[in-house]
């Protein structure tokens, strides 16, 4: 069987609004655990206890994502801003004069 190659690059990724997509995903998981909280026994009472808790799980789990795509958007902004000063020299990064 012959090893795949690709035939063309791959895409830039794609940026987005991530950290109010995860925010929004987070509070959405958090509305979710809430609103089943009233009907706990008719959950039990069915064994369908674990929708509770996986919207719990949901939203903190969004909590770790907050944290996560937070520090990542400042560590991208911080790149932008040390490639674009590296630029405004005239000098390219690596070369001698």
């Amino acid at each position: 069987m012959a090893k795949w190659t690709p035939k063309h690059e791959a895409p830039e990724p794609l940026e987005g609004p991530v950290v109010a997509t995860i925010t929004g995903g987070t509070i959405l998981w958090f509305v979710l655990f809430l609103v089943q909280l009233p009907f706990y026994g008719w959950f039990d009472d069915h064994g369908h206890l674990w929708w509770v808790w996986t919207c719990l799980a949901g939203a903190g789990l969004g909590l770790i994502g907050i944290w996560y795509v937070r520090g990542r958007d400042a560590a991208l902004k911080r790149a932008a801003a040390a490639s674009g000063e590296a630029g405004d020299t005239g000098d390219a990064p690596g070369a001698t004069a």
